[in-house]
């Protein structure tokens, strides 16, 4: 298993305190003995396939001089390519490969409702996507190759980009700090700093931990149309009663007040019931990286026979999973937008369930043996969520 190295002054804590959201922190052999689990032609496969959202940013001498191509792509798409200044993307890998899916082990300081994915870029030499920044705070670890990083730190905003680009690339970026990185190397960087990756030479390729950052519009947005669909009551407004009035242009004050008591009793709910909507929310999948269930659904008892037969359950890639613990005797488990209640005098297992991604059986054993434990098992296995190695 990777283990993150971090300086000898510098822990989990004190990164935290002192870099994330704050400044960036380029750490050298941050992944001692770290090699890429993925070859650049398996990269290029999964581009060519439906389920992860891939691109593919060109620059070239022309106008417009950055061209962005969206997949999936074909065989013939890669043979035009030139053989320089083009770098392809690929998104969710971790979801769809697991010897990725570990490079976020090392960041699990951090909770995993803010981890996104990790996206892969594969760069012909001097490939790029121009300089930038996000919304989002992201590890950027080198996999292969090796790739010239370049940061400013001044503030910039929508006017400093070129105009007319379906991407978001900074029109003047003058480098305040630059340094190229090997294999294993690590750069952080928070939200809002400015950067430009080049790649020096051909076969490079860089993983990118980005973490979910959701604008206070989408959080209300989302919070409001689920308030909606759960609380407010689809009858229409009906008068009061009502009286002939002289001015018929004007809305009454009783009219008003009415008005606010419907809003006001509609759109009310409860910290719990806004903190069990977040763990929803926050563990949604995105739309084309849906979870399918298991083809022959299994009883509590199979389940448990089977388990111990092959000793290992493994979570499904695409599964997000969180908890919160409530009150009143329930927990709850929430898996891609899905909330499972559970009770709190077993919320043990749901620290396990959540925290493993390899579900051992001997480990497992005292847990199974609550009923609520098993069913819960069984029912994501049955969800899609958790498979046997060979499935």
């Amino acid at each position: 298993m990777l283990k993150l190295r971090l300086p000898e002054d510098l822990d989990p804590e004190r990164f935290l305190h002192t870099y994330w959201q704050k400044k960036p922190l380029l750490i050298r052999g941050a992944l001692p003995g770290f090699v890429s689990p993925l070859e650049p032609g398996e990269l290029a496969g999964l581009a060519c396939e439906e389920e992860p959202e891939s691109r593919i940013v060109l620059q070239q001498a022309g106008d417009p001089a950055w061209v962005l191509r969206h997949g999936p792509f074909t065989e013939a798409d890669f043979e035009a390519l030139p053989e320089t200044h083009w770098t392809l993307l690929v998104q969710d890998v971790d979801k769809l490969i697991p010897e990725v899916a570990d490079l976020l082990e090392p960041f699990r300081f951090l909770p995993d409702w803010r981890v996104d994915d990790v996206m892969i870029s594969y760069a012909a030499d001097q490939g790029s996507v121009g300089p930038h920044t996000d919304d989002y705070d992201v590890f950027l670890i080198q996999g292969a190759g090796r790739r010239r990083w370049q940061i400013h730190h001044r503030p910039t905003s929508d006017a400093d980009l070129i105009p007319g680009l379906d991407l978001r690339i900074l029109s003047d970026f003058e480098a305040a700090e630059e340094w190229v990185l090997e294999p294993g190397d690590l750069l952080y960087l928070p939200p809002g700093v400015a950067h430009w990756g080049l790649a020096q030479g051909a076969g490079c390729m860089t993983y990118s931990v980005g973490f979910r950052a959701p604008t206070l519009r989408e959080l209300a947005g989302a919070y409001c149309e689920d308030l909606i669909q759960r609380s407010v009551p689809s009858h229409r407004y009906r008068d009061a009663e009502l009286h002939p009035t002289r001015t018929s242009a004007e809305i009454s004050a009783g009219v008003l007040t009415e008005i606010r008591g419907l809003l006001d009793r509609s759109l009310t709910d409860s910290p719990a019931e806004r903190d069990r909507w977040f763990g929803r929310f926050i563990t949604e999948p995105k739309p084309r990286l849906l979870v399918q269930p298991a083809e022959e659904p299994l009883d509590t008892r199979t389940l448990y026979t089977l388990l111990q037969e092959r000793a290992l359950l493994l979570r499904n890639g695409l599964s997000r999973m969180a908890f919160i613990r409530g009150s009143e005797g329930r927990d709850y488990l929430y898996v891609n937008g899905e909330e499972l209640p559970f009770p709190s005098d077993e919320s043990g297992f749901l620290e396990i369930l959540t925290q493993q991604r390899c579900l051992h059986f001997g480990y497992l054993a005292d847990w199974l043996a609550r009923g609520e434990c098993l069913g819960l098992l069984t029912e994501l296995y049955n969800r899609g969520h958790l498979h046997f190695d060979e499935e």
